[in-house]
């Protein structure tokens, strides 16, 4: 019951039409094959064994493991290092600031958890492997890239319960998190990661060695950077004294939005394009999203733009 409600969730018909239609190439060689470019999925005779799947109508006669077949009287597939040409993790920030949905219907968690939800179903009709980290202050979730199409309803169910998880005052720590998933994340791969940076400002300069450190071993990154965009980006609130609380921190501050407006906007401004260009030089994609504007069509949007890239 709870995959099929996950399922029902962030699978809207629609939108999977749509992104059947496009393919997420990565601009670098990733674990030595280009994506996007499906050759066969076995690659001569010294390929690597990983796991095994069980058997499915068409598979080859000659890739079933006949010794697991003895002793199960179950077909069962070898599967190989070298299988799919990509391996993604979405990783996605589940912090106390993801729970703030602003003027928008749906919360920075919601709409992270969608854009996870298109980006696993993407790779896995590519035929891709895909995976799922989850953190706050540091990572509590790891579901390691598999290219099943059945392990999507798993996938599903896992963004759910980081919905339903209280994350009451849990504070952002992207750096530590990230500094982990280079440790844990031993192939290179495409890694995804969904945040919206609300963490220490002191805190960046370590969340950005951490993504250096990612790329330095190997990895393809992109960052969405996902606000709200009237009151995060804009400080669009009432012009009258509000009380603010910091969700993460429990600490509040009195003011009056009008008086502060510019000078926050600014600083936003200036932020994100210091942020982008440390991106830029370390050659790691950074994409501004807000969820006042559809999930499909800004993923869909930035797809296409990646597309004329490659």
């Amino acid at each position: 019951m709870a995959e099929s409600n996950a399922a029902r969730r962030y699978l809207d018909p629609v939108v999977v039409s749509q992104l059947e239609t496009m393919e997420l190439r990565a601009r670098l060689i990733v674990e030595g094959f280009i994506t996007g470019l499906h050759q066969s999925p076995y690659h001569g005779f010294s390929v690597e064994f990983a796991e095994h799947r069980p058997y499915n109508p068409g598979d080859e006669l000659r890739h079933v493991d006949w010794k697991v077949y003895a002793k199960t009287d179950r077909y069962y597939i070898k599967q190989y290092e070298e299988e799919t040409n990509l391996r993604n993790y979405v990783v996605l920030d589940t912090s106390a600031s993801m729970r703030y949905a602003g003027d928008s219907e749906l919360s920075k968690l919601d709409y992270g958890s969608y854009l996870a939800a298109g980006l696993h179903n993407l790779m896995l009709k590519q035929q891709d492997a895909t995976g799922l980290i989850g953190f706050d202050e540091s990572v509590h979730t790891l579901r390691p890239p598999k290219a099943t199409q059945g392990y999507l309803r798993q996938l599903l169910v896992t963004l759910e319960q980081f919905r339903q998880r209280d994350a009451t005052e849990q504070r952002t720590n992207a750096a530590a998190a990230l500094e982990e998933v280079a440790e844990r994340v031993e192939r290179r791969s495409l890694i995804i990661v969904i945040t919206d940076l609300f963490e220490n400002i002191a805190a960046h300069d370590d969340l950005l060695r951490a993504l250096r450190h990612l790329r330095h071993r190997g990895h393809e990154l992109i960052v969405f950077h996902v606000l709200e965009g009237q009151t995060e980006r804009q400080f669009r609130f009432p012009d009258r004294p509000m009380l603010f609380r910091d969700v993460e921190t429990g600490e509040e501050v009195s003011l009056q939005p009008a008086q502060l407006r510019d000078h926050y906007t600014e600083a936003v401004e200036h932020f994100t394009e210091t942020f982008r260009r440390s991106c830029l030089e370390h050659d790691i994609d950074f994409a501004e999203l807000d969820t006042n504007e559809a999930y499909d069509t800004a993923l869909m949007a930035y797809l296409n733009k990646r597309s004329r890239l490659v």
